[in-house]
């Protein structure tokens, strides 16, 4: 499986490094094009390409979308990743610190609208990058990563993924219900949980 990852910032790289050690190839976006990927192949080594990302969308799934929200809308063709797994890894924030609201929906539920058909799962979104890059090899109990969407083998995909990288997946529900949990302002956003601390929430 090749993963295709859309931003190469410190949240994308950090993925792409992971998913690297962990086994997977990865092909890297960015909105500077793919020269500007160079020095990150060169670290990554054979497994990891560069590509414009309407091509990502069109040779690796799933794709994850770690760009900011407001590049979200017409990024990518919609057709191109129609019955495609989308993972939607962005935060919306109207500035600094300032969770975004959209009328009781979801930043993902609108992903969803902007590419109809699409296999959307929230993921990857709550976890510091930081965090991200060591936390997946750390003894103990793993931490969690938490998956919303309302395509039940598009989660099954992505928590397989996340289980690679060492953490633990946890699936929240509903593309709706789910994201309003793990988006900036919910109550699993930046905050680290073991598999049963996380678990214990959601059931609480």
């Amino acid at each position: 499986m090749r993963t295709g990852i859309i931003g190469t910032g410190r949240i994308g790289s950090t993925l792409a490094r992971i998913l690297v050690a962990s086994g997977h190839e990865v092909l890297l976006a960015n909105a500077r094009g793919p020269q500007s990927i160079g020095p990150l192949l060169a670290e990554l080594g054979p497994a990891a390409s560069a590509a414009h990302p309407a091509e990502v969308a069109e040779q690796a799934e799933p794709l994850v979308l770690m760009v900011p929200f407001a590049s979200v809308r017409g990024l990518l063709p919609p057709e191109l990743v129609r019955d495609r797994v989308l993972v939607d890894a962005t935060n919306a924030f109207n500035g600094p610190g300032n969770p975004a609201e959209f009328g009781g929906r979801t930043s993902s539920e609108l992903v969803a609208e902007w590419y109809p058909g699409a296999r959307v799962v929230k993921s990857l979104n709550t976890m510091h990058f930081a965090t991200l890059a060591v936390a997946g090899t750390r003894p103990g109990e793993r931490l969690a990563h938490f998956t919303a969407g309302d395509d039940e083998k598009a989660k099954e995909i992505v928590a397989g993924i996340i289980a690679d990288l060492g953490f633990a997946p946890v699936d929240t529900g509903s593309l709706h219900a789910g994201a309003l949990l793990q988006q900036p302002g919910g109550p699993l956003y930046n905050r680290p949980l073991t598999e049963a601390q996380a678990q214990a929430w959601i059931s609480h």
